[in-house]
């Protein structure tokens, strides 16, 4: 059995080198072991599957290895969102949800996720569990019957999971406003799950749909909304004269957009826009809630506002506990995972896009106009990321020197005065921050940074990577 190791939000894998189904074998019985000592002897888990390559297979196999052992299992009819199968999850009265996805992660790549019967991801103890089961499991993989045995005998049972969801989104939406409003948008759905969502929420009339075909090997690039992945979509903005363009990961549940001018809106600034609008102007509280590498401008509307902030590790889980013990207004991380008050404890890139939408409606501004307006308020921020492919050797190298030496002393010229090693090494100086850290699910390097402007948050990040000499890694 390959080493099977849990990241920030589940289990990835190479397709065919360590996503196999015998591996894949392993990782269900380990999690229908947790499932038995949490939820007794006849436990329900919800299996859901992206556009991924073999998401299908992988996800039947899934859910005939939990069934074969009298858990029963209401598999997705189709292809879905990963926030469906979440509140799924919690819906249809299940124990667990499983997801197979590797979210944004290259096309080679396939995963296994983890949803608790909340309706989120899997908090990290949960995730922890499933995985002290691995090492108790050994010997040949034994098939489970088939697939339509076993939905001929009620231990399958297939679900309209995605229009079950979508029925549910249109009860918590003024989707009217945003189609009486006569916004075009284009919606780029990376090849992924979310293709064609948008157009049967809000009306084909009102949304331009780019990359919404099959295609497992999304066309060779990740399916990761950030962008330098969204080209196509900034030009179709400007060609189409639309009011925003919307783009969803591979598995939907992460956002990025553009105003009407092909300007990319980054989720550092979507987060700020749903903290001012939903504290602003529907009168909501709480705590808010953002991972390490997300935009300090949250912490400066928090204060603005007198609203808690909380600062945690990245990876939504972390996250999705917050918001499962608090009254969280928002909770955001910097990669375009966010939630908001009044939705599921999850990440849910067609709502929160959707809720941006009915921001501009409602507000009649447009989408550069409310950027401007959050600036002009609170001081402008840049934020850059780059990930730098690189060896492990290489890599740990550099983890290695940050610990031993408390992090670097000066960046771009600006004396570092504060590390903060919660995830990572984030370097404090004088208008922003740089922080290093390494990726939870891909073999890389990654170097975040903020400032004032973005020539001087590029010069943060390319002063640090060659410092640590991995300037000539490749981005």
């Amino acid at each position: 059995m390959t080493n099977i190791t849990f990241g920030t939000d589940g289990w990835r894998g190479i397709i065919a080198d360590d996503f196999t189904f015998r591996n894949l074998d392993t990782v269900s019985r380990a999690t229908l072991r947790w499932l038995r000592r949490q939820h007794g002897d006849a436990p329900r888990a919800v299996v859901g599957y992206d556009t991924r390559f073999m998401g299908r297979q992988f996800a039947e196999y899934v859910a005939r290895v939990l069934a074969s052992q009298e858990v029963t299992v209401m598999l997705a009819d189709a292809f879905t969102p990963t926030q469906a199968v979440s509140w799924a999850t919690k819906a249809y009265e299940a124990n667990v949800g499983v997801v197979i996805t590797a979210s944004h992660n290259p096309p080679e790549y396939n995963g296994f996720k983890l949803k608790a019967d909340f309706g989120g991801s899997a908090p990290p103890e949960m995730v922890s569990a499933v995985q002290g089961e691995l090492p108790r499991l050994g010997g040949d993989a034994v098939a489970p019957p088939g697939l339509e045995r076993m939905q001929a005998e009620g231990r399958i049972e297939r679900r309209p999971v995605t229009d079950d969801f979508l029925d549910y989104l249109r009860g918590r939406l003024d989707l009217e406003a945003i189609r009486s409003s006569g916004l075009l948008v284009v919606h780029d759905a990376m090849y992924g799950s979310g293709q064609g969502l948008l157009s049967r929420l809000i009306g084909e009339d009102r949304v331009e749909e780019i990359r919404s075909t099959w295609n497992p090997g999304f066309d060779g690039e990740a399916p990761e909304p950030i962008e330098r992945n969204l080209a196509g979509l900034a030009r179709a903005v400007i060609d189409r004269g639309a009011a925003a363009g919307l783009a969803n990961d591979g598995d939907a549940d992460r956002v990025g957009m553009y105003d009407e001018r092909g300007r990319f809106v980054d989720s550092h600034t979507i987060v700020a826009l749903l903290v001012k609008y939903l504290h602003t102007e529907q009168h909501l509280s709480g705590l808010v809630v953002k991972t390490v590498s997300t935009t300090s401008l949250i912490d400066r509307m928090a204060a603005a506002y007198g609203l808690p902030l909380e600062t945690t590790p990245i990876g939504f889980k972390y996250i999705a506990s917050r918001i499962v013990e608090e009254d969280v207004l928002v909770g955001g991380e910097e990669s375009g995972g966010i939630a908001v008050k009044g939705h599921i404890p999850e990440r849910d890139g067609l709502y929160i896009g959707l809720l941006i939408l009915e921001m501009m409606a409602k507000r009649r501004r447009k989408l550069s106009e409310l950027v401007e307006e959050l600036h002009d308020e609170f001081g402008p921020h840049v934020c850059r990321r780059i990930d730098l492919h690189t060896t492990e050797a290489r890599k740990q190298n550099v983890l290695k020197r940050l610990r031993e030496e408390g992090g670097l002393a000066e960046i771009a010229g600006e004396p570092v005065h504060e590390l903060d090693t919660l995830d990572g090494f984030k370097h404090l100086v004088d208008g922003g921050w740089l922080l290093v850290r390494p990726s939870g699910t891909e073999p890389v390097l990654r170097i975040y940074s903020e400032a004032a402007s973005g020539d001087r948050a590029d010069a943060l990040i390319r002063d640090a990577a060659e410092q640590l000499g991995v300037a000539d890694e490749s981005a």
